[in-house]
């Protein structure tokens, strides 16, 4: 396994572990930065940024700037319009987790950046059911005004072969007041 597939998989188990047992801090947690914040949500999450060094999300002002997630094909799960829309849903569903953390949601997003691998073998379909899918579990995530999107094409991501789409998003999200 390549170290990029390495870093990957690690962030993607960590992002997605959940809270620790024995945790000492509470969680979403919100670190001072320049401008803004950087916001953590899970414990996973905190980790992937302590070792790996990223943010899951980081406000500058009112604009929420949250890492891109890759939608990928786990192990067993097929390749088929079908199988998309359910990997489709776990990585909203691990974005508005952030989102939340962050007191926001996916209303909140004004710029939805979409990379995709058109024709790798994460995804047996053409490139207008991609979209369609995508579009399709969007709305049932998100009711608010449709964001800006841009789709891009691309030959790799970094999660490796089993990788479809990476979902990166901005929102407009104001600070909560204490």
């Amino acid at each position: 396994m390549s170290l990029c597939l390495r870093v990957v998989a690690t962030v993607l188990a960590l992002g997605a572990a959940g809270p620790v047992v024995a945790q000492e801090a509470a969680f979403p947690q919100r670190l001072p930065s320049p401008g803004g914040e950087v916001i953590i949500p899970s414990a996973g999450q905190k980790r992937a940024h302590d070792e790996i060094g990223y943010a899951p999300a980081r406000r500058v002002g009112d604009v929420l700037y949250v890492s891109g997630l890759v939608v990928f094909r786990a192990e067993g799960e097929g390749n088929d319009v079908t199988a998309f829309e359910g990997q489709v849903r776990r990585a909203l569903r691990q974005l508005n987790q952030t989102l939340r953390a962050a007191g926001s949601s996916l209303d909140d997003v004004a710029m939805l950046n979409t990379f995709h691998v058109w024709d790798g073998p994460g995804f047996a379909g053409t490139r207008d059911e991609q979209i369609a899918v995508l579009s399709k579990v969007w709305r049932e995530f998100s009711q608010g005004p449709r964001p800006a999107w841009t789709a891009v094409g691309t030959s790799g991501l970094l999660g490796g072969e089993g990788s479809i789409v990476e979902i990166q998003l901005i929102a407009h999200s104001p600070a909560p007041r204490d």
